[in-house]
This record gives structure tokens, sequence and C-alpha cells, in this order.
């Protein structure tokens, strides 16, 4: 910070006291991204009991990680925040609640005397992955209070990206049967249909889990046959909210895309998405 830079990029959250102090604007907004565990459900996965899943999305701290975070994340209801024309109003309410966790895990059959054992494949780093390492680390201890037993498979960014096509039957998935790559949600496609349609299995695109049955296939096309704004929403809230029931994922943050701008860098116009446009911009 000796003025050698003007612009960092998803400041680390303990450089955050200093940057101010030098000067610097922290600049960020929330967007629609979703930074999840995407789960297995292929056979013989620890994931295919819903009272699991459930159990999991109940038990992650999200305040605590926003705490450790300096503040630079938003706490997630799903792909979508209540409110979204996606919404749909789920039954499943995502929140903290470690009592409610823990009895769904012993309905389960799971105790601090026999807890559940789960591979997560992550990254060191990585395009939209926030802080992979410590936010990570805080959900394997969130989880830990409601038995599970975390393992991580911790690989390089780009590999992690590739894999993601392949899905937990492959070798490149090392045994894991869960997945943390981050997403955008900007459009239905990349925020829904395909993480839950059975045409979107590996290899053809991002349904790593194989989430997905006829019931489901038919509320993806439902949203697809919809040509008007309103009837196409009202299509896509029952989609995202079936979503949220069946946890085919752990929601644990929407990104707010942190950036620390030098006093310098004048006119910056922080998005509500991962992109942000430099042609508004001076620099003194």
């Amino acid at each position: 910070l000796g003025n050698q830079v003007d612009w960092i990029e998803a400041p680390a959250p303990d450089s955050l006291p200093v940057i101010k102090q030098r000067g610097f604007v922290i600049h960020s907004n929330a967007q629609p991204h979703v930074w999840p565990w995407q789960l297995s459900m292929a056979p013989g996965s620890p994931w295919l009991d819903k009272r699991v899943r459930h159990a999991a999305n109940l038990c992650v701290d999200r305040a605590g990680m926003k705490t450790m975070l300096g503040g630079m994340m938003a706490e997630p209801k799903g792909v979508v925040p209540p409110g979204h024309p996606w919404w749909g109003n789920p039954k499943f309410d995502i929140k903290y609640d470690v009592k409610a966790a823990q009895a769904l895990m012993q309905q389960a059959g799971h105790s601090a005397a026999k807890p559940l054992k789960v591979k997560v494949q992550i990254s060191a780093s990585g395009s939209g992955q926030m802080q992979p390492l410590p936010m990570n680390e805080f959900v394997q201890q969130s989880l830990k209070q409601c038995y599970f037993d975390v393992e991580f498979d911790v690989i390089e960014w780009n590999t992690l990206s590739t894999n993601w096509r392949l899905g937990p039957k492959d070798a490149s998935a090392h045994g894991s049967n869960a997945i943390n790559v981050s997403f955008s949600a900007m459009d239905p496609f990349f925020g829904l249909v395909r993480f839950s349609s059975t045409k979107t299995f590996p290899p053809l695109s991002n349904n790593w889990g194989y989430y997905g049955n006829a019931e489901v296939d038919k509320l993806v096309a439902d949203a697809r046959t919809s040509f008007d704004d309103k009837s196409r929403d009202a299509a896509l809230g029952r989609l995202h909210a079936r979503m949220v029931e069946d946890a085919p994922f752990i929601f644990v943050a929407h990104d707010v895309g942190p950036r620390a701008m030098s006093p310098k860098v004048k006119n910056v116009v922080q998005p509500r998405s991962w992109y942000i446009d430099i042609a508004t911009m001076t620099k003194d």
C-alpha cells in the first residue's frame, strides 16, 4: 500500500482496517452470486437423506462467517433473496438453528459418537471463490457441532472448475461427495436450470451432483415455455422454492464483491454483479 497500487480486488478481511487507514475506499454491493457446497445425489452419497441436507443448512453460522469476513458477504436464503421475482416462498427456511440441526441428524442416525463423514473438493483461491480456505474451515467447524466429520480435497482453481462438469462419479472427484464452486445467478439458466435439470447431468453442464427428477424437470419445462414475464417469474419461483426445499446445496454466502480503491481513483460505480465498468473512472 506504499503508493504501489490503486486498486485491490477482493481485499483480505484482516487487511481492511489498514487499507482504510491508508485512505482507500472500500466499495461493495449485493450481487447475484452464490457460494455453496453442491452436494452429490449419486448412489451411496451421504447426502441422499434430506434430513442431513437440511441439518447442514441449519448448522452454518453465517452471521459468524460474515463477522470473520469483515462484513463482506450477505447471508443467503437460497439462490436468490426473498423479494426477488424468482423467490417463490420456499417452505424450508435457511437459518442458524443448531438444536434443530442436531435433532435432524439424530433422526438420521448420527451423533457425536457416530458422526457422518463427508468429503468436499475445494480450491485454495480462484475467481468468485471469495476467501475459500478460511470460509471452508469455518463451515467445517460449524458442521462439527452437528455431527459432521468434514474432510477437504484442496486442488487448484482451474482444475476444480474443470472437475465441476465431470461429477462425483468421475475419478477427478477423488471420492468427494460435495464440491465448492461459486457461481453467478444473473439469469435463470446460470442460477437455477443448470443445477436442477436431468439434461444437465455431467458432462453436459454443471449439475455436478446429479440432482433432479421428472417433477423438477417439469418445473424447468414450465419456466422455459412461459413467454410473458409474469408467468415466467412465477414458474421460476416454483422451481427455486423446490430447490431450496430439496436442498441440493448448502447455501453458505453471497459475495458483495469488495474492492479497495485509492483516493486517486474517482467516479467508481460499484455494480450489482462481478463486472465493473472502468469507463466511468478517472485517476488523479
